[in-house]
């Protein structure tokens, strides 16, 4: 399969959603963090990067979770950094 590269803006989204996920994971290893939202370090070290700009609703929310933050407090910390 074939991938469209990604857009600026598209780049630009996966890191600033995997800058405030890292953030918010603090002093806590990523087996920890990755193991608590049920999903592999793999894909947790990919959002944390920015590698997966879009990842699912439900991943989203289960690190959210695991690092402490709700869904709101996550929309209010990426639209702060908009500004």
């Amino acid at each position: 399969m074939v991938r469209v590269p990604l857009t600026e803006s598209e780049r630009a989204r996966g890191e600033r959603l995997g800058r405030l996920l890292r953030t918010a994971r603090g002093g806590r290893s990523m087996v920890d963090v990755a193991a608590h939202a049920r999903i592999s370090v793999e894909t947790l070290r990919k959002i944390e990067t920015g590698r997966v700009p879009t990842p699912a609703f439900f991943t989203v929310a289960a690190v959210a979770d695991a690092v402490g933050l709700s869904l709101d407090e996550l929309v209010d910390a990426t639209v702060e950094q908009l500004r």
